[in-house]
This record gives C-alpha cells, sequence and structure tokens, in this order.
C-alpha cells in the first residue's frame, strides 16, 4: 500500500477514534492517562523526529540550491531567472497569507487545547532588542553552530546562504569535492525523512485521537477549511500570476501555455516530486514551449530546486493557519518575517515529496507555535503535495517563457508570437 494512503487510514482512525472518545468517554480518567501516557508521547517523538533534521536539512539544501546557479558564469541569464522566481515566489506567498488572514481557517479552537500544547514545545528564544535594526544586524550570526542550536534559525540560514555562494564562487578540485559531499549529505537526509515518513501513519493517528479527544468535530471542520485555502491560493496564483507573467513578460497566450504544458502538470501531480517531473518539463518546453535548449535546461534545472512557488505559499499558509489553531498573535512585521522565510525556504527545500515538513516544523519553533500542530496537516498533506507540486513545475515552465523572451539567441520567436494570437 502507498506511504499516503496508510497516512490517511492513519488520519481517519485516529481522528474517528478521537471523536467517539469525546462524545462517550471526555471525562473518564482511562481517556485522560491513554491521552497523556500513549498518544500524545508517540505523536510528540515523532514530530521530533521531523524538527531533528531541520539543522542538516536547511543547511545541506541551501547550499547544493545556492551552489547549483553558478551567477558569476551564468551571467544576465541567471540574474533574470532570479529576479523572476523571486518576484512571483513574493506573489505566491502574499497570496496565501492573504487568504488565511481573510478567511480565518484556523480560529475557533478551545483555549484549554491551546494552553495543553503550548507547555508541550520548546520554542526558539524572541530576538534581543527591539529596534528593527537589531534585527537586522542579528541575522548574521557570530556563531553558526550557536545559532543553529539555540534555535536562531535565520542566522543559520544566512550562513547557509552565504557558504552556498562562497562554495559557488570558489572554483576548485576540493571545493568541488567539498560541494559532493554537502549533496551527500542532502541525499542522505532525505533518506532518513523518507525513513521517517514511514511512521507517519502510527504519528498522525496519534496526533489526531490526541486532538479530537479534547476537541471533537471541531478540529476536523478546521482541517476541511485550511485544505480549502490552499487549493484557492495555489489556483489563483495559476489562474492569475502565471497567465499574467507568460502574456505580459513572455509575449504567449496563457491559454496557449497551459495547453502545452499539460503533460508536465499531469506528471507533477502523480509523482509530487519537482526533480522527477524534470525530464517531462524539459521535453514540453523544447517540443511544445518551443523554447532554446539553453535557457529551458538552465531554467528548469535550477527550478525543480529553487522556484518552488506552490512549496512557498503552502508553508507561509501553514505558519499562519497553526498560528490561528494555538492563538499566537503574530505582528504584521512578525508575519513579513513569515513571507521572507517561506520565500527562502522555497529556494532551499527539497523537491521531493515532503520535504518542506523539516522546514515548517523550525518556522513554527522561530515563532513560538507549537510544532505538534504538524499533525492537523499530515494526513493531508499527499494531496496537497501533489497540487503545490503542480504549481512548482507551471512555474518552472512560466519563468522559462519570461527569460526565453529577452534573450538574443531565441530560436522560436515565430512560435510565440503565433502562441500570442490565440483567443
Amino acid at each position: 500500500m502507498p506511504d499516503h494512503r496508510k497516512i490517511l487510514i492513519g488520519l481517519i482512525v485516529g481522528a474517528g477514534l478521537g471523536v467517539l472518545a469525546n462524545a462517550f468517554a471526555a471525562d473518564r480518567a482511562w481517556l485522560q492517562g491513554l491521552v497523556t501516557y500513549g498518544t500524545e508521547p508517540v505523536g510528540r517523538i515523532f514530530i521530533r523526529l521531523l524538527i531533528m533534521l531541520v539543522v542538516p536539512i536547511v543547511f545541506s539544501a541551501l547550499v547544493v540550491g545556492v551552489g547549483e546557479l553558478e551567477l558569476k558564469d551564468i551571467g544576465r541569464l541567471g540574474a533574470k531567472t532570479l529576479i523572476y522566481t523571486l518576484v512571483i515566489s513574493t506573489l505566491a506567498v502574499l497570496i496565501g497569507m492573504l487568504l488565511v488572514s481573510v478567511l480565518e481557517p484556523g480560529s475557533g479552537v478551545p483555549q484549554s487545547v491551546r494552553e495543553s500544547a503550548h507547555s508541550t514545545i520548546s520554542a526558539a528564544p524572541p530576538p534581543k532588542g527591539g529596534s528593527v535594526m537589531d534585527l537586522v544586524v542579528q541575522l548574521v550570526p557570530d556563531n553558526p553552530l550557536k545559532a543553529a542550536a539555540g534555535g536562531d534559525m535565520l542566522g543559520f540560514i544566512v550562513f547557509s546562504l552565504i557558504f552556498g555562494i562562497g562554495l559557488a564562487q570558489t572554483k576548485s578540485e576540493a571545493a568541488g569535492r567539498l560541494k559532493q559531499m554537502i549533496h551527500g549529505l542532502y541525499d542522505v537526509v532525505m533518506t532518513v525523512i523518507q525513513g521517517v515518513l514511514r511512521l507517519a501513519p502510527i504519528g498522525v493517528a496519534a496526533l489526531l485521537f490526541t486532538m479530537t479527544a479534547r476537541t471533537g468535530l471541531d478540529v476536523l471542520q478546521q482541517i476541511a477549511a485550511y485544505v480549502f485555502v490552499v487549493l484557492l491560493g495555489l489556483f489563483l496564483h495559476a489562474a492569475v500570476v502565471y497567465s499574467a507573467a507568460v502574456r505580459v513578460l513572455g509575449g504567449m497566450s496563457p491559454l496557449h501555455f497551459f495547453r502545452s504544458v499539460r503533460l508536465a502538470m499531469a506528471t507533477a501531480f502523480s509523482t509530487a516530486s519537482s526533480a522527477a517531473t524534470l525530464p517531462t518539463a524539459l521535453q514540453v518546453a523544447e517540443e511544445n514551449l518551443k523554447l532554446p535548449a539553453h535557457v529551458s535546461r538552465f531554467v528548469l534545472t535550477a527550478g525543480a530546486t529553487m522556484n518552488q512557488n506552490g512549496t512557498a505559499l503552502f508553508e507561509g499558509v501553514t505558519v499562519l493557519f497553526l498560528a490561528q489553531v494555538y492563538g499566537v498573535e503574530l505582528s504584521l512585521g512578525q508575519q513579513a518575517l513569515v513571507m521572507g522565510i517561506s520565500i527562502l525556504a522555497g529556494i532551499g527545500t527539497a523537491g521531493v515529496p515532503a520535504g518542506s515538513l523539516p522546514v515548517i516544523a523550525m518556522i513554527l519553533g522561530l515563532f513560538h507555535i507549537p510544532a505538534e500542530g504538524l499533525g492537523l496537516i499530515l494526513g493531508v498533506d499527499r494531496l496537497l503535495d501533489m497540487c503545490r507540486t503542480v504549481l512548482n513545475v507551471t512555474g518552472d515552465l512560466a519563468v522559462a517563457v519570461c527569460v526565453a523572451r529577452g534573450e538574443a539567441h531565441r530560436e522560436s520567436e515565430p512560435a510565440a508570437d503565433e502562441g500570442a494570437s490565440l483567443p
């Protein structure tokens, strides 16, 4: 049986038994004991296994992702790709966070559950100092190992980015071996994550039983609202932002674009992996969209790791949703910081199924949001992962169209004009 089906079964069993327990045995001592000494510790152990992998996955993924760019060598092509990626990712996160703020899918959880959750999470320390400049200064850690150990993940992200840029610009045999070693670390961590996720059916069942035994059906209603908000955000970003980008910046009809990339979108949905969809995306770009090979190969290869619009949107929505669930008030400045981290995480998040979960756990800890809340979304994450991967891959192809239009060596200008003339 596929892993996502096992997780779905764990979600249904855990939530169903929890609802029944809440309805018929809410005041029984044995139920309190089962939650306190059984399901709650099991769920927390599962979450801690994910959090354990945050530091190695953040470092290795960001260094590998930035190292693939090599901006000094690719010049204008790389700069244009990076600018388009940052702008489109920013719009994606902004759309998702606005939807969460307006629709509030996570509001209404009983205060007793919030207090219980807060008592079981060790949050990252708040930044010292109250001014904007204090925060800017603290973005650069004086000791990256201390920053990682102390929960200062913003500082550790900045160190990882700087290290990745330095590694990309160092052209030596020793640096090449170091890059291979870090890539190996990335591969090992992803293997460990896949192993941890095999325990997800048990972890999800325990987390959902604990939550629904305390709250009943309210949590399930909020999960449905959360799924709706994520899917609505993904749809709006594809229909509005991508359509405008390929029309205005790429000179191509959105209808022609979406017709041409249907195969890549279907492959992305079925595999839930940008990396696994890369061969199909390259084929679609060169055969259907008629993009020059040197543009499509660079943009799509880099984008499979770095242009994760759907993942960035998903991470921003998830953090704000869980903040609402647990009653954590985030100021506008903190929400802007969540948006910035989600954009950066879109660069460093692995282009494989469930690659964003450790990063989300890191962001939750940074803003004092109980990481146990991840149990609410794990049961539906497979569907959302498939959908956001479609947005990731489509975004890579949209950026490739935009970058290709201004290239002097573009081989298919007539084909693009033909596409632009379609209704």
